[in-house]
């Protein structure tokens, strides 16, 4: 269906336009239709900025969060019932995300405009795409594993040794 090659068979995925186009219609694939007409012109490479931006925006908070979560997994330490499952796989979404936060530098630097860094920036688009995918997923089943609504939450660990330390303290004072 989609061909690899931008020299054989014309194709736009995404924002990235995998052929030659003429000079005219150069940006017509992606202007909306009332700009097609030569009134105002759409800059790709201002547009994949400014949407890298608020996709590395939405990663760290991500990351902010997947961060949280470990605290939290290793505050409880082995007592968590998925102590291991979930220690995994919040590794593994944050090494993702950093892995995800690298090629938006990296897809980032590419100038949309010159026709030899179209199809790197289509192969990188696809390949983020990917990443995210399996991000989300992952992410689904560190939430599926419910990190607040453990059996041994934290939160009831230290009000029980707040409460054996207030009873053994008054035990001391009253022998």
């Amino acid at each position: 269906m989609f061909s690899r090659d931008w020299r054989k068979k014309p194709r736009c995925h995404g924002l990235f336009l995998a052929s030659r186009p003429s000079k005219e219609s150069k940006m017509a694939a992606i202007l909306p239709t009332g700009l097609r007409n030569g009134m105002k012109g759409l800059d790709a490479n201002r547009y994949a900025t400014k949407k890298t931006v608020a996709q590395g925006m939405l990663d760290i908070a991500l990351l902010t969060s997947n961060a949280s979560q470990l605290k939290y997994v290793l505050q409880v330490g082995p007592k968590h019932e998925f102590y291991t499952l979930l220690v995994v796989l919040i590794s593994i979404s944050i090494v993702l995300q950093l892995l995800v936060g690298l090629l938006f530098v990296v897809i980032g630097g590419l100038d949309l405009n010159d026709h030899e860094d179209q199809p790197s920036a289509v192969v990188l688009n696809d390949v983020i795409v990917i990443f995210i995918f399996v991000i989300s997923v992952i992410n689904i089943i560190i939430s599926a594993f419910g990190i607040e609504y453990s059996n041994n939450p934290l939160i009831l660990e230290r009000l029980s040794y707040i409460n054996n330390e207030y009873l053994r303290k008054r035990n001391y004072t009253a022998g």
